[in-house]
């Protein structure tokens, strides 16, 4: 192997330019060329390619977002964007690729894997919503952005007596909301995971206010409901003053943490490694702080657990 690619797809997320300086730096260390595409997908299907050199990658680990910038391509789910996109790979003698994303991500690699395009998958998503692996790249920064949010907005509920409610990202998996929760000492929680009643909830809030608690904090993530809505009912079923916040983008932007710099350049470093051995169709992980691999499809399938104890521990240190 002489040649190989990287792009980035998806959401970005903090910690991609340290993905993608490893997969470079790893790559010049074994002789390799190392080409970046830019624009994802959609770039791949457009042939936005081009060499990667130190320049591109230096001083860039600290920055959020991913200098490969990243889009979604409608186009690489039909049959003749995947084989514009093989095309492509051909023409510029690309012998490997390295995909940094999500779980679709890893959906339109196993499309090129199918098709005899040695990939490897990289995890990079704030969601953490990857189950064969403990930690996905971005995780721990959009944690910290929210818990340091947490304190701001904590401090101007306390100030009027006020219950603000926090909603984070989180469709399908309420990650980021237990963590910052956890860390930033939140009175309830709301995820998908754990269903609860509106009016469950707004009933703790109003003991909590029996209780002369007149400040809480709630976290939900968006895939529990959106937080004006909960707003809306607590304002119409008690006489708790409440409001909301929505973190949005915020929580994906700023300089990646210590945390997900280092497990970039690991995942990194291995990624490129599993190609020069031959080894495509495969995912990197960390599992127990021990990077590995399972089968790209493998990877798709596990399913995330959500970790209730965490959860449970929070429910009792709000309680009590």
């Amino acid at each position: 192997m002489k040649r190989i690619g990287v792009l980035t797809s998806g959401g970005d997320t903090p910690g991609m330019n340290c993905a993608i300086r490893s997969v470079f730096k790893t790559g010049v260390a074994m002789g390799l060329q190392v080409m970046g595409i830019y624009h994802g997908y959609k770039g791949l299907i457009e042939g936005r390619v081009d060499y990667l050199t130190h320049e591109d990658v230096e001083n860039k680990m600290h920055k959020g977002g991913t200098i490969l910038r990243t889009a979604r391509s409608e186009d690489f789910k039909t049959e003749a964007g995947i084989k514009k996109a093989i095309s492509v790979i051909k023409a510029y003698g690309i012998e490997g690729l390295v995909v940094i994303g999500g779980d679709g991500s890893f959906r339109g690699s196993m499309e090129l894997v199918k098709r005899g395009i040695p990939t490897i998958g990289i995890p990079g998503t704030i969601d953490n919503d990857m189950g064969y692996t403990d930690f996905t790249i971005g995780f721990d920064t959009a944690v910290n952005n929210v818990t340091n949010e947490i304190y701001k907005i904590r401090d101007t509920m306390r100030a009027h007596d006020r219950v603000g409610v926090i909603e984070v990202m989180g469709r399908n998996c309420g990650d980021i909301a237990l963590w910052a929760g956890i860390g930033g000492a939140a009175d309830l929680i709301i995820v998908p995971e754990v269903p609860i009643s509106w009016e469950d909830a707004a009933n703790r809030l109003e003991q909590n206010k029996l209780r002369g608690k007149l400040t809480s904090i709630v976290m939900i993530a968006e895939g529990a409901g959106k937080a004006e809505d909960f707003v809306k009912y607590v304002r119409e079923h008690t006489d708790v003053e409440i409001k909301a916040t929505v973190l949005g983008y915020i929580q994906r932007g700023g300089n990646p943490s210590a945390f997900d710099r280092v497990l970039a350049a690991r995942l990194g470093e291995r990624a490129v490694e599993l190609l020069v051995e031959g080894k495509a169709g495969r995912a990197v992980g960390i599992r127990h702080n021990t990077i590995y691999d399972v089968p790209l499809d493998e990877a798709i399938e596990i399913k995330d657990e959500f970790d209730s104890k965490l959860y449970e521990l929070n429910e009792m240190m709000a309680k009590f």
